[in-house]
């Protein structure tokens, strides 16, 4: 069953708000067999928010607001869907005298404003709002089922929970969605997409969904079944992506990569101290989110300055003079001197320019080299990332861990961080 969203509110079209509601609404929706084709944000307009609903009137069979049910003048979802229903708004003294209870009960007497969050459509049912003093509202127009709910997160989720999520099941969606996600690293998105397009193209009932984050590419696959009908064509489809793009994939379980390195740190038995100069105690930060990191992560060492890399982490300074602080030598002294000084099986490294000053034309903006070191080997990666000063140190962070990854692989599977 085809469902829509309309979010109320004129702050939702600013930069300092955002529409969080609708993004537990689809997920809810979604679990119960409601497939959500379109989302759509309105000012508090009255004649907007009338056209809005009257295109999802066209389209949908179910379609929920969100937000514009409050007392003050520019709280008009109400007024909007009476319009465009042709129905009359009425008091409801039950819900009037709830509201003053609920004033009450604070100490407060109920200001007149708030009488407009008594006034009900003709023939829909009253959502009781617990947290708030909006109820909510649900009908049937023509087939298409209407649920006006209160904006307040806090009160949204609940009422979603306890009022209409009953309703929704008693109607019965009758699908349901499986999802599959691949995280991927060390690609474009226009690289993976000339890598699976071939294959996703003769999938027609998989929807494929490529996204380009800050720090990687992750690729979504959807595919919604009828009762009784199993994701065969999903399977397949993941199987042959799993195969074209491999170990560039870090994980299919929607996890962070300091989860995926933590988990081959701990299974090795291994342990790791990391030296960071320009993401300053970032990829430590990361690995330490990890409940358990302790086990694997011995500690790190912020080496911001030249001396800083000479006394805590034993760069020679004759590296230093040589090849300067930002370069592959000195990411793999820092490596091992950071291992060795913290007594750990690996070291980590990560030195570079996040700008917005300190480029060359030989040693550029976004210039990062990253250092690994263990017994067997010293080795450095380096990678010129875009962005301003604080996307390179994230970048720069994320890559670290990537290049950290596959370090810890076998060398048969290991590929490009």
């Amino acid at each position: 069953m085809k469902a829509e969203i309309i979010a109320v509110g004129s702050e939702l079209l600013t930069p300092y708000f955002q529409d969080t509601n609708s993004l537990f609404l689809t997920e809810k929706l979604n679990e119960a067999g409601f497939e959500v084709r379109f989302k759509t944000i309105v000012g508090d307009r009255e004649e907007d928010i009338a056209e809005v609903f009257r295109n999802a009137l066209g389209r949908s069979r179910l379609v929920i607001f969100s937000g514009g049910l409050g007392p003050t003048e520019d709280d008009l979802t109400r007024a909007a869907v009476a319009r465009v229903l042709g129905c009359h708004l009425v008091l409801d003294t039950s819900i009037l005298e709830g509201i003053e209870r609920k004033f009450a009960s604070r100490g407060y007497s109920m200001p007149d404003i708030n009488k407009r969050q008594a006034q009900v459509l003709v023939g829909a049912e009253v959502l009781e709002n617990s947290r708030g003093t909006a109820p909510g509202l649900w009908l049937e127009e023509k087939g298409v089922f209407i649920a006006l709910l209160p904006g307040p997160p806090r009160e949204i989720k609940h009422m979603f929970q306890t009022e209409v999520l009953p309703r929704l099941q008693a109607l019965g969606g009758g699908r349901r969605v499986v999802r599959k996600t691949f995280s991927i690293a060390g690609m474009t998105e226009s690289e993976v997409d000339a890598r699976v397009a071939p294959i996703y193209k003769t999938y027609d009932r998989v929807q494929t969904t490529i996204l380009a984050g800050t720090s990687h590419i992750s690729l979504h696959l959807s595919r919604w079944l009828d009762p009784g009908e199993e994701p065969s064509d999903l399977i397949e489809l993941a199987s042959r992506i799993q195969e074209a793009l491999g170990s560039a994939i870090f994980t299919t379980e929607n996890e962070p990569i300091e989860a995926v390195v933590g988990r081959m740190l701990r299974q090795a038995g291994s342990s790791l101290a990391v030296a960071e100069s320009c993401t300053s105690g970032m990829v430590g930060a990361y690995l330490t989110r990890i409940p358990g990191s302790s086990s694997y992560f011995s500690g790190g060492v912020l080496c911001y300055s030249n001396k800083a890399k000479t006394d805590l982490c034993r760069v020679p300074e004759e590296t230093l003079e040589r090849h300067g602080a930002v370069s592959g030598e000195t990411a793999e002294a820092l490596a091992r001197g950071v291992r060795q000084v913290l007594g750990s099986a690996i070291g980590l490294s990560v030195t570079g320019i996040a700008g917005p000053d300190g480029g060359s034309a030989e040693k550029p903006l976004g210039l990062v080299f990253v250092g690994l070191s263990d017994d067997n080997r010293d080795l450095h990666i380096r990678r010129i990332l875009p962005g301003d000063r604080n996307a390179v140190r994230e970048r720069a962070a994320f890559f670290a861990l990537a290049c950290l990854r596959r370090f810890l692989m076998p060398e048969s599977a290991a590929g490009k961080p």
